[in-house]
This record gives structure tokens, sequence and C-alpha cells, in this order.
């Protein structure tokens, strides 16, 4: 298995409820490396920038609202398999689907308000850090 990176985002649901330690928490136990992590307020514009390939979906409108009222924490991973884990560790989008011991079955309140956001492959991945994060703010472990 190759290293590889993906992008998690601590959502406004996530910060609101002062969740955004205990999922970090569980990113670092499952062998994540954290290169990068800020904290952000999307406008609902920069929010639909992020989420274009779903504009044409029902639902964008409720998204870019959802993502743009509060704020969130974009976090760079790396690990081996990173995309696969992490979805994994973060379980289906809709809670009552998800497996249980993941962060959105045990945090996650909806499937519209499901705490995190994770890269659904690893090219997405590269293209989502780059959307929050420079090359020099991603910190590698030496």
């Amino acid at each position: 298995m190759a290293v590889e990176r993906t992008l998690a985002i601590l959502k406004p649901d996530c910060v609101k409820k002062n969740l955004a330690g205990e999922v970090l928490s569980r990113i670092e136990k499952a062998g994540f490396k954290v290169l990068a992590m800020k904290i952000v307020r999307l406008t609902k514009e920069t929010a639909g920038g992020f989420y274009a390939v779903h504009r044409e979906r029902p639902f964008f409108g409720e998204l870019t609202t959802f993502m743009s009222s509060g704020k969130c924490v974009p976090i760079a991973l790396e690990k081996e398999n990173a995309v696969a884990d992490f979805r994994k560790l973060i379980g289906a989008t809709d809670p009552k689907d998800a497996d249980p011991g993941t962060v959105r079955r045990d945090l996650a309140s909806s499937k519209g308000e499901n705490i995190v956001h994770g890269s659904d492959s690893p090219e997405n991945g590269r293209i989502e850090i780059g959307f929050f994060f420079s090359d020099k703010e991603l910190i590698e472990n030496m």
C-alpha cells in the first residue's frame, strides 16, 4: 500500500458541539499524521467552489448554507491507505447507516449535519488539500 493524503473537514456542527478535540483524537489514534490544520469560516461562495462537483444535486444549496454557517477545521492527513481508512473511521454519510464505533454513528445527528468531510479518492484528496493549504503549509514529519 502507498502512503496517501486525504482531507478531513470538521464541519460547523462538530465545532459548535465542541467535538473537534474528540474527532482529532480519534484521527490520531487511528494512525493518521496531521500535515496541516487551520480554523476557517467559509462563505457560501467558497463552500460552493469546494463542493462544485455537487452543484447540480438537489442538496447543494442546503450543503453550502450549512458549510458557511460557522467555523470549520480543514485538516490535511497522511497515512498508508489514507482515503479508505479515513472513510472507514468516519462511517457512512448518514449516521443511521454508519457502523458502530465510527465518528458519524457516535457523534453526528443527521445525514446533513454529519460532523466531518472526507475525500473520496486519492486524486480528490490532493485537489481538496490544495483548496485549503499551500505546499508551504504542509509540514511533513522528518
